[in-house]
Order: structure tokens, then sequence, then C-alpha cells
């Protein structure tokens, strides 16, 4: 949590420096299979205008960290989603908007995947046919919460190899504490 010191400084921990950056700068990959589409547009236009949370929608899966799924993704289009999916760096996240891309919506047929789930792990859902944009705005802010009580445990194992690696090798030696 930061704090404002007697003068004028503001002080923090790495860890919610880099949680508040991430939460607040959210790069989309925009993946609008259907009429809810429509809707992730108008949430990113003038009258909602998701640029005030810094999402900022990319054209490209190396330069997004959020996968907003709007619309029915057929079996012909998961291979690909996957693919794109792989390509984006870690951390990344996944909002599906929409019944067709959280369960299936009203298509229980053999072309239809039944929930992105199935190929990738999901963080948000937003429900509706076709949600409002509040949804999505609202399914943002739950994403930023999330992001901000996960924190950046996710590095920690990561790290503590690394150093083990290093200290192995001799890099540094095994009184100093990293």
């Amino acid at each position: 949590m930061a704090m404002l010191n007697s003068n004028g400084f503001v002080l923090t921990t790495v860890d919610e420096l880099l949680s508040w950056g991430r939460r607040n700068a959210l790069w989309p990959l925009t993946i609008g299979l259907a009429c809810c589409a429509i809707e992730m547009m108008h949430a990113a236009a003038s009258r909602f205008d998701l640029d005030r949370l810094g999402v900022i929608f990319r054209a490209s899966p190396r330069q997004a960290d959020l996968l907003i799924v709007a619309g029915t993704v057929v079996n012909k289009v998961a291979p690909m989603l996957k693919l794109m999916w792989e390509q984006m760096p870690d951390p990344k996240w996944c909002i599906t908007m929409g019944g067709c891309a959280s369960a299936g919506g009203p298509f229980p047929t053999y072309s239809t995947l039944q929930g992105m789930d199935r190929i990738i792990p999901v963080d948000v859902y937003i429900p509706g046919c076709p949600p409002h944009p509040q949804g999505l705005l609202y399914g943002i802010l739950q994403l930023q919460k999330k992001i901000k009580e996960k924190g950046v445990k996710k590095y920690d194992k990561a790290f503590e190899d690394f150093r083990k690696d290093i200290e192995r090798q001799g890099l540094i030696p095994r009184e100093i504490n990293v």
C-alpha cells in the first residue's frame, strides 16, 4: 500500500508498483467474432472511453497482455485463438464477452466451441447476449481488482530458481542474500 510521508514522498513496495502498472495499462488483443464485437467497439468509443482506464487496443498478440474474446467461437477459429494466446507475453489475462464465448450460447452444435475455457484459462466472464458496454467496463474493473490482489508473486519461483542456478555456478558467494 502506498503512503505519503511528511516530506511529500510516496513510499511503496516494488510489488505494489508493478501491480499498479500492470492493472492500469491493460493492452487487449482485439478478437471480435460476432455481435459482441460491436459492443466492445462501443465501449472503446467516446461515450464509455476505455482509454481513461489505460486500456489501449492492440492488433498484435506480441504487444497485448489481455485477450478479449467477443462473440461466437467456432471450432475452425479455436486453434488460431490458442496460437494468439501462446504468442502473448506473460503475464496475460483473458476476458470472454457474451454467452457464446463463455459457454457456446444458443448454439449447442458440433461446430461451436462450448466455452473459451476449454482451450485457454479465462479470468473474467461477462454475461449477456450481447453484453452492454457497461458490462465490459465492469469486467475490466474486476480484472484490475484481481491483478491487484494477485500481485507479482508469479515470478517468485522463477527468481528463486535463477538465484540457485547462479549460486550453484559460483557467480555469487553463498553468504550474500539476493
